[in-house]
C-alpha cells in the first residue's frame, strides 16, 4: 500500500507494506534489562487441570507474562512516570503518527561517565516539521537486543541537551538508552524534569520511549513515525515505534 503525504507544500509517497520497526523484540529469554529488574517470564495458564500449553499436552497455547516495561524491553512513557499528575501513556499520547528525524550521536565521555549534551546537538539542523526525535548512540550493534545495563552507567542527556530539544517543538523523543537520566543520580531526573517540565506546567502530550534500537541500516533522516503503544491505564506501556521513509515526488508551486 502506498500513500501521498503533504508536509510544509512539499509531497511525499510513502510505502506502507516497509515497515522498519526500531522495537526490541520482547522473548523468552535474552531481553534488555535494566535498574536491575526481574527477568521477563513466559508460563502457561494453569486451572483446574487445563494448561495452556499445546506442548506440554494443553488443546490451546495460553501464556502468562510478567514484565516491567520499564526495565525490560523499548517502552514508551508520559509525564506520570515522575509526577503525581494522573497523567498515562493512553490519554497522554492521542495522536500516534509524527513527522521523525532519526540523528546518530557518539557520547561525550566525562569521567565514568557518557553523556550526549548540547554541544552535539547543537550540530545537527532539526527539520522545522518534525515533532519527533530518536537518537541513535554509537558504538551501534545488536548487543542492545540484549544488553543487561544494570549496575553499568549506561549514556545519558544532560538536562541542557533536553532544554534544547524541547525548544525545537520535538514533542516525541526516542533514545536507545535504558534511560535519558543518570542510572543513579540521587532521584534529581534532572533531563525527564527538563522535557517534562514541573507538575504544575506539565507537557501532558509529550512522550518518551526509551531502549528503542535502531539498526546500523537505516540512515539518518526524515521519516514518518507510527508510535504504536497498549492502551493501558499506566505511565507507560512497551511499544513499537516503526519509522516510514519518505520519497519527495512534488513540490506544489
Amino acid at each position: 500500500m502506498k500513500a501521498r503525504i503533504e508536509i510544509e507544500d512539499q509531497l511525499y509517497q510513502i510505502d506502507f507494506s516497509k515497515p522498519i520497526s526500531i522495537a526490541i523484540p520482547l522473548g523468552k529469554d535474552n531481553n534488555p534489562n535494566c535498574y536491575f529488574t526481574n527477568p521477563v517470564e513466559f508460563k502457561p495458564n494453569q486451572a483446574d487441570g487445563f494448561i495452556g500449553s499445546i506442548q506440554e499436552g494443553g488443546p490451546v497455547n495460553h501464556i502468562e507474562i510478567t514484565f516491567s516495561p520499564h526495565g525490560n524491553g523499548t517502552h514508551t512513557e508520559c509525564s506520570g512516570h515522575i509526577f503525581n499528575n494522573s497523567n498515562v501513556i493512553d490519554q497522554a499520547l492521542d495522536e500516534h503518527h509524527f513527522i521523525c528525524q532519526l540523528i546518530t550521536v557518539i557520547p561525550e565521555l566525562r569521567g565514568d561517565d557518557s553523556v550526549i549534551t548540547l554541544e552535539m546537538l547543537k550540530e545537527f539542523k532539526i527539520q522545522p516539521e518534525t515533532t519527533a526525535l530518536a537518537i541513535r548512540t554509537l558504538p551501534n550493534s545488536d548487543e542492545k537486543l540484549s544488553k543487561q545495563y544494570s549496575g553499568t552507567n549506561p549514556t545519558y542527556l544532560e538536562a541542557e541537551a533536553i532544554d534544547f530539544i524541547v525548544s525545537q517543538g520535538i514533542d516525541h523523543l526516542i533514545v536507545d538508552l535504558p534511560s535519558i537520566d543518570p542510572e543513579e543520580d540521587g532521584g534529581k531526573l534532572l533531563a525527564h524534569k527538563s522535557f517534562w517540565r514541573s507538575e504544575s506546567n506539565t507537557r501532558r502530550n509529550t512522550t518518551i520511549t526509551e531502549l528503542a534500537y535502531i539498526p546500523d541500516h537505516i540512515q539518518d533522516g526524515v521519516y514518518l513515525l507510527d508510535l504504536q503503544i497498549l492502551r493501558i491505564n499506566l505511565d507507560v506501556s512497551p511499544s513499537n515505534p516503526i519509522l516510514y521513509s519518505l520519497t519527495p515526488i512534488q513540490s506544489k508551486g
